[in-house]
C-alpha cells in the first residue's frame, strides 16, 4: 500500500512513496509533452539497438547512445552524460523509431556526436533528483525577484535543475537583448549552483506551460509543434477570417499556428476562383457579387448590391465562362434561370446534447411505475 502519490507532468511520471520509505519514480506516457507514439513497438532494428529518446523537462529531450552496457528499455530512469556532471531522465522511445526522430532533427548517425548513457538511475540518484526538483519553484519566484530588483527587462519563465542538483536552466523572455552578467552572479551566490540563460520565445513559453486551446485540445506547441513557422495576418485573409486579435491569437499572445493549418487549401482553391472587380452584365441587368464560398468554390450574387435577400449561387467555372462572355460583348439571357448548385443540407444538432432530454421518459416511467403498485380500490 503506497502512502503518497504524485503526478509530476512536466516530466512524464509518478512519484510514489512505499511504506518502507523507498521512493519509485515511474514512467507516465499520457503526461508528456511533444510524445511521440511508438506504432513500431516491439520491432528490432540492429544498426540502432544502441540509441534511445532520453526526456527530461516540458519540452527538452534528446537522443543518447548506450554506452552502460546494461540492457535499457523504455520507461527506464537513467543517467546520461551533461556537459557539467551528469542529469537523470526518463527513455521514452527506442528501436526503429529512434531513427525516424534522428531523421526529422535531421541528426545523420554517421557523423554526429551522441552523449552517452551511463547506466540505470540507483535509489540515490532518484533521491537525488527529487530533491533538486523540489527546489526548482521556490528558486524561479526567487529569481523573478532578482530580476526586478536588477530592473532587468526579461521574464524568467522556468527553472530546470540538473539532475545531480549542481546546475539549473533558467529559460527567460525578452524582447530585446538583455545582459545578465550581473544577474548570473547573484544567482550563484544565493543558489550555489551552476547557471545557464536559455532564452525562449512566447511560443516556446506556452509549449512549456501547456494547457488546453480554445478547440479544447492540448496546445499544437505542446503536444506536437517543435519547428516553429512565422505566422501573418495574411493567412487569416486568405481564409476570409476576421482580423478581430482576440480571436486569432492564442495563450501564447501571439497567432495561433493553427492558422497555417488550411491555409495552403484556401490558396489552392481560391487559384480557381476569378477575381470580380465589376458586375456580371446579364440581359436583365447588372449581378453584383456579395460573397464567396471558397471550399465549394461557389459564388453568390444578386441584382441589389444593398441586399443579400435575394441571393443566386454560381460556380466558379461558370462565373469564368460569364466573363468571357461579358468581354466579348455578350451577356447571358439572366441569372434566375441558371440552376442553383447543389448544396450538401445543413442539420443542426442542437438539442440532441441538452441534459434535460431524458427527463420527460423518466417521467413517463416513474407515472407507469406508480400506476403497477397502486392497489385497486374494492367497490362498495
Amino acid at each position: 500500500m503506497m502512502e503518497s502519490k504524485r503526478y509530476d507532468c512536466s516530466r512524464g511520471c509518478v512519484v510514489e512513496r512505499a511504506e518502507n520509505g523507498e521512493l519509485e519514480c515511474t514512467y507516465r506516457q499520457g503526461c508528456c509533452k511533444l510524445e511521440v507514439y511508438d506504432w513500431l513497438q516491439g520491432v528490432s532494428q540492429e544498426q540502432y539497438r544502441d540509441f534511445f529518446e532520453v526526456r527530461f523537462k516540458n519540452t527538452r529531450k534528446g537522443i543518447y547512445r548506450n554506452a552502460s552496457g546494461q540492457s535499457i528499455k523504455t520507461g527506464d530512469m537513467v543517467i546520461v552524460e551533461a556537459a557539467n556532471g551528469h542529469d537523470l531522465g526518463i527513455v521514452t522511445l527506442e528501436g526503429p523509431m529512434v531513427a525516424r526522430q534522428m531523421k526529422c532533427r535531421k541528426i545523420d548517425p554517421e557523423t554526429y556526436e551522441f552523449k552517452k548513457i551511463y547506466r540505470k538511475a540507483k535509489l540515490f540518484d532518484i533521491e537525488r533528483w527529487q530533491e533538486a526538483i523540489a527546489r526548482e519553484h521556490e528558486v524561479m519566484i526567487r529569481s523573478r525577484q532578482i530580476a526586478e530588483e536588477l530592473e532587468l527587462e526579461m521574464k524568467i519563465g522556468d527553472v530546470e535543475f540538473q539532475g545531480d542538483g549542481t546546475k539549473a536552466i533558467f529559460y527567460y523572455i525578452a524582447d530585446g537583448r538583455v545582459d545578465f552578467r550581473q544577474l548570473i552572479k547573484v544567482f550563484a551566490d544565493v543558489f550555489r549552483i551552476r547557471i545557464e540563460m536559455k532564452q525562449i520565445g512566447a511560443r516556446q513559453e506556452a509549449g512549456l506551460i501547456g494547457g488546453l486551446g480554445v478547440c479544447g485540445r492540448e496546445l499544437c506547441c505542446s503536444n506536437y509543434i517543435s519547428s516553429f513557422q512565422s505566422i501573418t495576418t495574411s493567412a487569416a485573409r486568405v481564409q476570409d477570417l476576421s482580423l478581430n486579435p482576440q480571436k486569432l491569437a492564442g495563450q501564447c499572445g501571439k497567432l495561433k499556428c493553427c492558422l497555417n493549418y488550411e491555409t495552403a487549401a484556401y490558396m489552392d482553391a481560391q487559384s480557381r476562383i476569378p477575381k470580380v472587380h465589376n458586375p456580371l452584365e446579364f440581359q436583365d441587368g447588372l449581378a453584383y457579387l456579395m460573397k464567396t464560398d471558397i471550399l465549394r468554390e461557389i459564388m453568390y450574387f444578386s441584382y441589389d448590391p444593398s441586399s443579400l435577400a435575394n441571393l443566386y449561387p454560381l460556380y466558379a467555372e461558370d462565373v469564368w465562362d460569364i466573363i468571357r462572355m461579358n468581354r466579348n460583348g455578350e451577356k447571358p439571357e439572366s441569372l434566375k434561370s441558371d440552376v442553383a448548385p447543389a448544396a450538401p443540407e445543413f442539420v443542426t444538432a442542437v438539442g440532441d446534447d441538452s441534459i434535460t432530454r431524458f427527463d420527460e421518459a423518466r417521467r413517463r416511467k416513474k407515472k407507469k411505475r406508480n400506476n403497477r403498485n397502486r392497489k385497486p380500490q374494492k367497490a362498495e
